[in-house]
């Protein structure tokens, strides 16, 4: 029997040899020594970007101007058509003037008879033939008689309902055959749109930041002006380029914020009150800047931005840095960097502080453009 089993034991045995035979080879063999890791910089260089900030905001009319009635009447007929553009002055609606030239016409007489009355008593008075009294009274009456001579030619040419301002006229609130009333009927409204207001409001906070940084010169403002692009709803840009021209002069108790106001050019009417728009604020040029790359900067459990930096010894280093504002696809490095240095971009999640480090290429280093 032991002899019908010994092959099968005999080669069970051969391979539980050559196994551990194996294993002792490799455990023998000597571990390859591990290089330094490649990683791909970005060299920091000083540059000068435009700051800019967008803000969500609104368009207003310049000007906004409720057409209302001056006198009383009924309304005959409309000169305009709705949405069209209208000039200062120019007629809107005829209220039936038939009274109203009859008042008139009456008031001309009776100024008539009083400036003669009033010559007679001038004449009368110099020989003694009316006492002054009268001749006060005569020509009092005449003045009196021309101020309602003047009104009433005032109240007929309000009959004549006419546009307070030049603008683009809005529907028509009333019909030929209504009545209107005086100072009060709201009959349309005319609004001044080219140029148009964008309004939008900024933190205190960042306000203060601007002003802070314009006075010290980190900002040089273009003319001392604040320009401002607008982005239309659709994300493309207005081709007019405005001003800011009002900044608020208190602050939202509620929410922290000031009022801004900015004059856009509207020439061809693109803009219309009541556009969801936003504008970029052109702060100006900040000089000697440093920025790189958003994929640069990490930031630990506190929030404390840092950056791994090659030091000359081709050794890692990490270096906080204070990063607050985007410019672009890059952070603005306030303090923690110097020009020259070289900023790990590529192989970030590989390297540890301290460790040794061989440069890639810069042909195979994905690097992004700074911001100009």
């Amino acid at each position: 029997m032991f002899s019908k089993f010994a092959p099968k034991y005999a080669a069970v045995a051969l391979s539980v040899v050559a196994a551990l035979s194996l294993a002792g080879c490799k455990g023998d063999a000597p571990s390859a020594p591990k290089g330094p890791q490649e990683v791909g910089v970005v060299t920091v260089e000083l540059s000068t970007p435009v700051m800019t900030t967008e803000l969500a905001g609104r368009t207003s009319a310049y000007q906004v101007a409720e057409v209302r009635p001056q006198i009383s009447g009924i309304i005959q007929k409309r000169t305009f058509t709705e949405g069209q553009m209208v000039k200062a002055g120019e007629q809107l609606y005829q209220i039936d003037p038939a009274l109203y030239e009859a008042a008139y016409e009456e008031a001309v007489a009776n100024y008539e008879l009083a400036r003669a009355n009033a010559r007679r008593s001038a004449q009368l008075v110099k020989v003694n033939a009316v006492s002054k009294q009268d001749n006060d009274a005569a020509q009092a009456q005449m003045k009196t008689a021309r101020a309602a001579m003047k009104t009433a030619k005032t109240n007929l040419d309000y009959t004549k309902v006419e546009s307070p301002i030049s603008g683009r006229v809005g529907r028509s609130e009333v019909t030929p055959g209504a009545l209107a009333n005086a100072y009060q009927t709201f009959m349309t409204t005319v609004q001044q749109l080219d140029p148009i207001y964008v309004d939008v409001r900024q933190t205190s906070s960042d306000m203060l930041r601007l002003k802070h940084e314009i006075a010290s010169g980190k900002i040089k403002a273009k003319d001392g002006a604040v320009e401002v692009t607008v982005l239309m709803e659709d994300g493309s840009v207005y081709p007019q380029k405005g001003k800011l021209t009002f900044t608020g002069e208190e602050v939202d108790e509620g929410t922290g914020m000031i009022n801004l106001r900015a004059v856009v050019p509207n020439p061809n009417g693109d803009l219309l009150p009541g556009m969801f728009v936003r504008a970029r604020l052109e702060e100006g040029a900040r000089p000697d800047s440093v920025l790189i790359s958003q994929r640069c900067v990490m930031r630990d459990p506190k929030g404390q931005a840092y950056v791994y930096v090659v030091k000359p010894d081709n050794t890692i280093e990490q270096r906080n840095v204070v990063a607050n504002r985007v410019v672009g696809t890059n952070w603005l490095i306030e303090s923690g960097l110097q020009a020259g240095e070289k900023v790990v971009i590529e192989g970030i999640g590989k390297v540890r502080i301290g460790s040794q480090v061989k440069i890639a290429q810069p042909a195979a280093v994905a690097t992004e453009a700074p911001a100009k």
